[in-house]
């Protein structure tokens, strides 16, 4: 009996299982069949699973398309999504590190102030960041599409808890070896650390692919566009161009998939020993 309870139980989660796995692919399902057929077909009442003529020539045509320049922005969000995951783990890592490790008596009010930015409305400095930049002159650069978003006060935070509780005994190793903080973090600290890089590093990676109000307002010329822009292109008011937007919609996946894929397991390693419940 008891046998038999514990087969139906693991039935059911495996049935669960599926059920959730087929519901969380109906998403790039829907965007390969759109992707890959007619206008005519993604609006017709009548359903199918994937149309008779597969239209594999949209991909070429998405590329070709000279009114969207959708290599252009998959290459600026490339670059962007790149400099601000390294720029900011950097940035906050150093940050977690000094308000972790280094003495001073006003450390924590400083860990409180940069926490206190997280109660902060982004549009509540959204204003303010667009006069800065423009007045610089970088607006339709990459620099103002990046430097304003480097640091992370997330970011900060998560490192801070990691390194509260990183093994002391191999930072006074190295102490007793004559190197210093800066030494210590770059040699000691850093290669033990990568976890915890690399669950934020993907957490910041997706987050500035994905961005898409900062880069519409920065990136005015269409050689500054992100993917995310270039996607809002595709259906305006004047002209809608279904089948292009879902395949631009499936190939702006792609390197999110690759991401995830590669670092997935450091994701749940990382953010669990930085000690957040």
């Amino acid at each position: 009996m008891d046998d038999a309870l514990v087969r139906a139980g693991r039935a059911l989660r495996l049935a669960v299982l599926i059920a959730l796995a087929l519901l969380f692919l109906i998403p790039f399902y829907l965007l390969l069949r759109n992707g890959l057929s007619t206008e005519r077909d993604i609006t017709s009442p009548e359903w199918t699973f994937f149309s008779r003529d597969l239209r594999w020539d949209n991909v070429h045509e998405l590329f070709a398309d000279t009114s969207v320049p959708f290599a252009r922005s998959l290459l600026n969000s490339a670059l962007i999504a790149v400099a601000t995951t390294l720029g900011t783990l950097l940035l906050a890592s150093l940050a977690g590190y000094g308000l972790a490790r280094i003495p001073y008596r006003h450390a924590n009010k400083v860990f409180y102030g940069v926490l206190g930015t997280l109660l902060i409305p982004a549009a509540v400095t959204f204003v303010p960041s667009f006069v800065l930049v423009s007045s610089l002159g970088w607006i339709s650069t990459l620099r103002g599409l990046i430097v304003p978003t480097l640091f992370s006060a997330f970011a900060c935070f998560v490192f801070r808890q990691y390194f509260l509780g990183f093994p002391r005994e191999l930072e006074d190793a190295a102490q007793v070896d004559g190197l210093g903080y800066w030494r210590t973090y770059w040699l000691v600290v850093v290669p033990n650390a990568r976890p915890v890089f690399a669950a934020v590093g993907t957490i910041v990676f997706l987050g500035a692919w994905n961005s898409f109000l900062w880069p519409l307002v920065i990136g005015q010329d269409q050689s500054a566009w992100t993917v995310q822009v270039a996607l809002s292109s595709f259906t305006t008011s004047q002209v809608i161009r279904l089948h292009e937007l879902f395949v631009a919609a499936a190939v702006s996946i792609l390197p999110l998939l690759l991401v995830f894929l590669v670092f997935q397991r450091w994701i749940v390693v990382g953010v669990e020993r930085s000690g957040i419940d």
